[in-house]
């Protein structure tokens, strides 16, 4: 039997596709019969407190495995627009995961890596010396072009230097894998990478999750906004959005987390056709997003969030609710080669309130898409399926 660790910050019971995506390699490595370790963090996204409930512990198959899952604790906090916070904790975080694999006295076969924050990832390249085994390395994020993208940082020394330890990375590594087809081309170039050393798994849902969800088909003019208000997400957008949305008796149901939470519930909470509802675990939210007639998400308008596919699009697709998106490059060819919404690049919310409207008008189109986006989670984004990309490689 082959043994695996993967290193990763945010793991089961954590909400947001980080958790998620490697929560479902996790279990789905271990049904093809590998024996898996994991490397992670206390619960704490978006906050510690909210893990106290045990509501959030709902896979019991995980909750006994005390061998394999290894937590370390955080005392510095990310979840910060301070770079200097976030720093700290992503140093604290990598120190630690250092230390394990310093006492750790088993033996793997591969070391999976999951990035960013790019300090993980030299944390799996040292793994893969000290173990003598095989490195792969999981991108879900750019890093550090996402950096500029959220305008937090743009010293340019710094960029560079974190540029090159990203080259580094790419060329140690013995797989690549990505989560959107967008960052293909980009690791490419960045590192003369060969194609044959990309492997795309993109985020998805199992089977199991797709069959439980009954999609609610209604005319009650109710559209939905679910995942991260952090500094990728146009929350600015949102909020001018809101009293349009109220002047035309449209609901918009709000399941946030993230920086900018505070500051958008805040700046929207006089209107009364926001419902806003609190982190909810993975199944409650998929539960909420399936009685609404619309999705939305929303990107900045910056170059590197035009190779990403967020995650809620996902999760959308899944529940088979239409999407509306401000969204540009991959995820937006996904959504309209898959005619399975509306998306656009502009940030006017008239026109993105005339896209809503145009969808909640018609009850035959939505149904349409509804049923597309079932097929498009079942073809190309079941966990299932992908993993066996993963397991070709292994064996």
């Amino acid at each position: 039997m082959k043994r695996v660790l993967i290193i990763s910050q945010h793991f089961y019971p954590e909400i947001g596709s980080h958790a998620n995506r490697i929560k479902h390699l996790y279990m789905q490595l271990e049904k093809q019969n590998y024996d898996v370790r994991i490397f992670t963090s206390e619960p704490s996204y978006p906050n510690k407190k909210i893990y106290e409930d045990e509501k959030f512990w709902d896979e019991k198959s995980l909750n006994g495995e005390t061998d394999n899952i290894v937590r370390i604790g955080i005392t510095n906090r990310k979840y910060s627009k301070s770079i200097l916070n976030r720093l700290f904790y992503y140093l604290e975080v990598a120190l630690k995961f250092l230390f394990l694999i310093l006492i750790d006295k088993r033996q793997y076969d591969y070391i999976f890596v999951t990035s960013p924050p790019i300090f993980t990832g030299f944390v799996g390249l040292f793994a893969k010396y000290r173990y003598k085994c095989n490195f792969i390395l999981d991108i879900r994020d750019l890093w550090p072009e996402s950096l500029k993208g959220v305008g937090v940082f743009n010293n340019p020394f710094i960029l560079n230097f974190f540029g090159a330890l990203e080259k580094i990375l790419y060329k140690k590594s013995d797989k690549i894998v990505i989560n959107s087809l967008g960052f293909q081309e980009y690791i490419q170039n960045k590192a003369n990478i060969p194609r044959s050393k990309i492997l795309f798994i993109p985020n998805g849902a199992v089977k199991e999750e797709i069959a439980s969800i009954r999609k609610v088909e209604n005319d009650t003019h109710k559209i939905i906004y679910a995942g991260n208000l952090g500094l990728a997400q146009n929350t600015d957008l949102i909020n001018k959005l809101v009293p349009l949305l109220e002047e035309q008796g449209i609901n918009l149901t709000i399941i946030g987390y993230g920086v900018n939470k505070n500051e958008l519930f805040n700046s929207i909470k006089q209107y009364k056709n926001v419902t806003i509802i609190k982190p909810l675990t993975r199944k409650a939210c998929f539960k909420i997003i399936s009685e609404h007639d619309l999705s939305l998400v929303t990107l900045k308008d910056e170059e590197v969030f035009k190779t990403v596919l967020p995650g809620k699009i996902i999760d959308y697709m899944t529940c088979g609710v239409p999407i509306v998106g401000v969204i540009d490059g991959y995820a937006k060819e996904v959504v309209e080669k898959e005619q399975v919404g509306i998306a656009s690049n502009t940030d006017d919310p008239k026109q993105i309130l005339s896209h809503i409207q145009t969808l909640l008008a018609d009850k035959k189109l939505r149904k349409e898409m509804s049923q597309r986006e079932r097929q498009v989670i079942l073809k190309d984004f079941n966990w299932e399926t992908n993993i066996k990309k993963l397991v070709d490689y292994m064996n």
